[in-house]
């Protein structure tokens, strides 16, 4: 019996109560506790979570489809393949949701994918033919033996699989500032000085990053913002307020913006997720909900964002704080 599978078997996971949630098979469950079971799934990684997460992906929520292909990527396993196949594949899905099928396929980092991604270079979504260039380079790096060493050097604090790996060339936050802005650079490469920016982490490295949030590119824009999230770091506020406040911006900018502010949780935060949660792009108002539910968490001493594993009388609650939440 494998780690993993004596792991689930210790928690006694009840399968059957997260995909009720996840999917909203009741009709009436809170996003937010969906986000919850979702992350739960995405923490066990198992075949069957991975079949739950699939199952979700006829939602009509664009949110919640991006965050379910998210997921996928971050578990790793080439079993998801084909599922963001076939969402990368339909051109009537959101962008958004496609953008991130192809940066999940990038995660996973399988070689049968390349063909797939190829097609997709020049797709009529500029978000999704920039995912498609950076998923090939990860994939090809991350499948180079001359880069074995430096990945096994280059280890992270952050858990997340990155559409990049964090530079190593480039030590100080003023040069990496520079090979971010440059756009003479192949985008994986200012996706490396981003990350390697994330992992100075200062201030100094977020006023640098905070530069990315006027790029050209949207796709560029929303991913400086998800790192902000990461960072957590609170001289990021200001620039992530000014860019959801923003009516102009593209709502997956928005949306990134919205739950990085929701993990940050500084006092001022509140206000500023409180007002747009009735934003009228549906994306936006949905991301303020999500955020204000990390907010919430964040603030609240609690250990685990995502512990859908709870004993019966635990779920009975959990079930009861869906329902208010819904109502």
């Amino acid at each position: 019996m494998s780690e993993q599978n004596e792991t689930v078997q210790t928690l006694n996971v009840n399968y059957d109560h997260l995909e009720s949630v996840l999917c909203n098979t009741p009709g009436n469950v809170a996003l937010a506790e969906r986000f919850r079971a979702l992350f739960t799934l995405k923490n066990i990684a198992d075949d069957r979570s991975i079949d739950i997460i699939a199952k979700a992906l006829s939602d009509e929520s664009a949110l919640l489809k991006h965050e379910l292909t998210y997921c996928l990527g971050q578990i790793g396993n080439p079993r998801a393949n084909d599922i963001l196949t076939k969402v990368l594949e339909d051109t009537k899905e959101d962008e958004m949701v496609r953008h991130e099928a192809a940066e999940a396929m990038g995660a996973i980092g399988s070689l049968e994918v390349i063909p797939i991604l190829e097609k997709f270079l020049n797709d009529s979504s500029e978000a999704v033919s920039e995912t498609c260039v950076l998923a090939l380079d990860k994939i090809r790096y991350d499948n180079d033996p001359k880069n074995k060493e430096e990945k096994n050097n280059n280890k992270s604090v952050y858990s997340s699989v990155d559409p990049a790996p964090p530079s190593v060339t480039v030590k100080s936050a003023q040069e990496l500032g520079k090979q971010l802005m440059d756009t003479s650079l192949p985008l994986f490469e200012r996706y490396r000085a981003m990350f390697g920016l994330r992992e100075i982490g200062n201030t100094e490295a977020v006023e640098e990053l905070a530069k990315g949030l006027k790029d050209k590119s949207a796709l560029f824009r929303h991913e400086v913002a998800y790192v902000f999230g990461q960072l957590q770091h609170p001289a990021s506020v200001p620039a992530l307020t000014e860019t959801l406040k923003d009516s102009q911006e593209q709502y997956m900018v928005r949306h990134e913006a919205a739950e990085a502010l929701g993990s940050i949780a500084t006092p001022e935060v509140l206000e500023t997720l409180s007002k747009y949660k009735s934003d009228e792009e549906r994306v936006v108002r949905e991301s303020c909900v999500v955020a204000l539910d990390m907010y919430e968490y964040e603030t609240s001493g609690d250990f685990q964002y995502a512990n859908g594993l709870e004993s019966e009388s635990q779920q009975e609650k959990a079930n009861m704080h869906s329902l208010k939440l819904a109502q």
